[in-house]
């Protein structure tokens, strides 16, 4: 009698455990159902050091707001701001969460100007204090909260610009993540677009030198449908002083230069094969 109790304890018993886990935290006990317990290993091991969850995506994927919640309850997750979520304990990466972003919810937010230019190798442009990281994004796009507050380990400056007509986009592993970054050509005509605000002209004549390797049919492609006067006319000055040898393999003549005038510099010099007035200690610098 004694033996067939505790048959039938034994086997209720393992009834019980294919249904529970117990998962210690920090100190504490917590029963899962064990579906729930699957769901949360799939979730830690898609889970990227320094990204981010969020919680639209985990709704598509199978994972309610009361799971979600209990995982919190839990300390696996702790709430950055309403509707995403990071591994406790964890430091955020600034190029991780905004790949996280990317992937999760479909965005294009990537990384541009000298800070993809960086990550290409070229490293000339050094701005003091906490490294700057050059963020665009697509113009009818808006930029979350969540990215605008929060520390990360770069200052994160954003920029969004039409005038890319065919934006030359990669990616590029950073870490244990890819990010999606500008390629080197439409990154350099990006830092063009941004000076004198972010970046001074004989910084970026610094850069110009070092661009040995820009692959002479993207920067075509790039100006042919790029509409910015300025832009183009000052990268096309750059190209010849550096005097790049994929610069001589370009057709200008099918690069729209308009006719106005630019003036880009108070008392500077004015070169009238571009039409544009630069920066004397541009014009001087050999």
């Amino acid at each position: 009698m004694g033996c067939q109790a505790d048959r039938f304890n034994y086997n209720l018993l393992k009834q019980k455990i294919k249904y529970i886990f117990v998962v210690e935290f920090k100190g504490s006990m917590y029963i899962m159902n064990i579906d729930n317990g699957n769901k949360l290993n799939q979730l830690l091991q898609y889970w990227q050091p320094g990204g981010l969850l969020f919680s639209s995506w985990l709704n598509k994927n199978g994972y309610s707001a009361q799971l979600i919640q209990q995982y919190r309850r839990s300390g696996w997750f702790s709430m950055l701001t309403r509707g995403v979520m990071y591994r406790t304990g964890d430091k955020l990466s600034s190029y991780t969460a905004i790949s996280s972003y990317n992937t999760q919810l479909n965005k294009k937010f990537y990384v541009g100007a000298h800070s993809a230019l960086e990550l290409s190798g070229f490293n000339h442009y050094v701005p003091m204090g906490k490294p700057v990281l050059m963020i665009g994004y697509p113009i009818q796009e808006n930029i979350p909260n969540w990215l605008i507050n929060t520390y990360f380990e770069n200052e994160l400056k954003f920029f969004s610009t039409k005038t890319f007509v065919t934006p030359q986009l990669t990616t590029f592993n950073k870490g244990n993540c890819e990010v999606l970054t500008s390629v080197p050509e439409q990154a350099f005509l990006e830092c063009l677009m941004l000076a004198p605000g972010q970046y001074s002209y004989i910084d970026l004549y610094y850069i110009m030198e070092q661009l040995t390797t820009l692959r002479v049919e993207v920067v075509q492609l790039l100006l042919e449908n790029t509409d910015n006067i300025k832009v183009k006319r000052l990268f096309l000055y750059m190209a010849e002083k550096a005097g790049h040898d994929w610069y001589l393999r370009l057709d200008k003549s099918k690069i729209e230069l308009g006719t106005g005038k630019y003036k880009l510099a108070d008392n500077g010099i004015y070169l009238p094969n571009y039409m544009i007035t630069i920066p004397r200690e541009l014009y001087e610098y050999e």
